[in-house]
């Protein structure tokens, strides 16, 4: 019940952004109450964990792993480290809300062979791919260094002035094409200056020397590019286990939290949003909702349709041309894999030690191929099976979009065959999941985006945070951030929004494949 005196934050999204507002909020101010209103039946957003049959997904692989003390400490406040030091916790069944410290691995599979990620200039590389082709990259690369393109106007500018446009064409390329489904000369660079940053070949050469000379271990790794980390933080029962427990603490504390309630208006009146329409769409009751701050996380193209007045063209024009990339997971479990583990790593049933796989072949559309065993083996229901991620990147109605769930099952299933890595007979069981609205994109009117940028910060009581309410390729921990800023500028009276959109501007953080 709210009091005379409480003032209401209206949330958008119960995800790792909208459950952050939730809890910085209540932490900071007790005089203001969130309620939360989240679109879909579940908390996390893309950090949900799904449950199939007691085999738990992570969509798309969450590594809790952040150069910001802030949000490293914030994680394990939430879920504490596991302590195997403790005699009461040598059982790690007995304690459940807790993080794991897991070890990295992912790499490329390409011509049916393992590649380290990112590529290392090492005898398995020269092997796999021969001498000549060795050559040419590290002759394209020292022209890339010696010759830089001066004006990167599109990320394949942006990939040959750091790797060289052999290595780019042979590892990058394609798969980024895969991914976002149009050529990388469409692409604008700013999503390289995001997920990518600073890896170079230099760094990645740097960092193996370092590597191999160095004992170093702490967790925090601040002074490694986040793409050649060696472990991360990891929830026992996956990433939605953190937002499952912040949206416990957060409802305990005073917060309400909708699921199953889609945003259809944003009244608004003086530069200020006054009310909320949601609809519940289990029963289509519509509520009109008053608030005092809202914060949004929903993808800012429905922001824009739902703003009551509407937007002006210009601004309308320019979201409706925001674009969005979906993605679809298949989960299989497996008696084993047919592919061997041939490093000299040591796993449970000699498994194949990868967190994750880039699947680099162009003749399946799969992407990327995660293994729910290595992230935490309490992710799989029965230890002696091997429990899989497939994942295709689409659009939301295309034809791998459209494809019927027993179709599309079968299909990766052979795709997975074909490339060698499964046999079909040893598939025990199978689900799929689609996520909409996955990845904001940056082609389309992208480059227009201030135009709806400006006109939104001109509500001095809305703020848009994580990765959809920015159109913004955040990881979680940048998402997070943004929220606390957020929080912070309300509490402090801050008008200016900068501040916000200043989160992972900054171009010494990322990684991409």
């Amino acid at each position: 019940m709210v009091t005379n005196e409480e003032k209401i934050a209206v949330i958008i999204g119960a995800g790792p952004a909208g459950l952050t507002a939730a809890y910085e909020l209540l932490k900071k101010n007790n005089n203001i109450k969130p309620i939360i209103f989240e679109l879909s039946d579940h908390l996390g957003g893309i950090a949900k964990t799904m449950n199939y049959r007691g085999n738990r997904m992570d969509m798309g692989g969450h590594r809790f792993f952040s150069k910001s003390d802030r949000v490293m400490k914030w994680w394990k406040n939430i879920l504490p480290l596991e302590d195997l030091n403790s005699e009461a916790k040598i059982d790690s069944t007995k304690i459940d809300k807790v993080m794991l410290i897991r070890k990295r691995l992912s790499r490329i599979f390409f011509l049916k062979k393992f590649f380290d990620y990112p590529v290392a200039l090492n005898s398995n590389t020269i092997s796999n791919l021969g001498f000549i082709r060795m050559i040419k990259i590290g002759l394209s690369y020292i022209k890339a260094i010696l010759w830089p393109i001066k004006q990167e106007k599109s990320l394949e500018d942006f990939f040959i002035n750091r790797f060289g446009q052999e290595l780019y064409l042979t590892f990058f390329k394609d798969y980024t094409e895969k991914v976002w489904g149009v050529p990388c000369n469409e692409i604008d660079p700013e999503w390289g200056a995001q997920r990518v940053k600073g890896l170079s070949i230099t760094k990645a050469l740097l960092h193996f020397l370092k590597q191999t000379f160095s004992s170093k271990s702490s967790i925090d790794q601040k002074d490694i590019e986040t793409s050649l980390i060696q472990q991360f933080l990891y929830p026992k029962f996956g990433p939605g286990q953190m937002w499952e427990e912040t949206a416990a603490i957060v409802k305990e504390r005073g917060a309400e939290i909708y699921l199953n309630h889609e945003v259809i208006g944003l009244k608004s009146s003086d530069n200020r949003i006054i009310e909320l329409k949601v609809k519940d769409l289990l029963t289509n009751e519509i509520k009109i909702i008053s608030g005092d701050y809202f914060f949004s996380t929903m993808p800012i193209k429905e922001l824009v349709e739902n703003l009551e007045p509407a937007a002006p063209a210009a601004v309308s024009q320019v979201a409706e041309g925001l674009m969005y990339r979906d993605f679809i997971t298949v989960g299989l479990l497996l008696k084993n894999l047919k592919i061997q583990n041939k490093t000299n790593i040591k796993t449970a049933n000699n498994l194949i030690p990868d967190n994750w796989i880039y699947i680099q072949e162009s003749d399946v559309k799969l992407g990327r191929l995660q293994i729910f065993n290595n992230w935490s083996p309490y992710l799989v229901k029965d230890p002696t099976t091997v429990w899989l991620g497939l994942e295709y990147f689409c659009n939301e109605g295309d034809e791998l979009w459209q494809k019927p769930d027993s179709d599309f099952i079968k299909f990766a299933i052979e795709e997975l065959a074909k490339i060698d890595i499964i046999e079909k007979d040893k598939v025990l069981d199978s689900t799929i999941v689609r996520v909409r609205k996955a990845y904001p994109a940056f082609f389309g009117t992208y480059d227009k985006f201030s135009v709806v940028r400006q006109f939104i910060d001109k509500f001095e009581n809305l703020f848009l945070i994580g990765r959809n309410g920015m159109h913004k390729y955040n990881n979680q921990d940048h998402s997070m951030l943004t929220a606390m800023v957020a929080v912070e500028n309300i509490i402090n009276n801050i008008k200016t929004k900068d501040n916000i959109w200043a989160v992972n501007a900054e171009k010494d953080y990322h990684e991409a494949k």
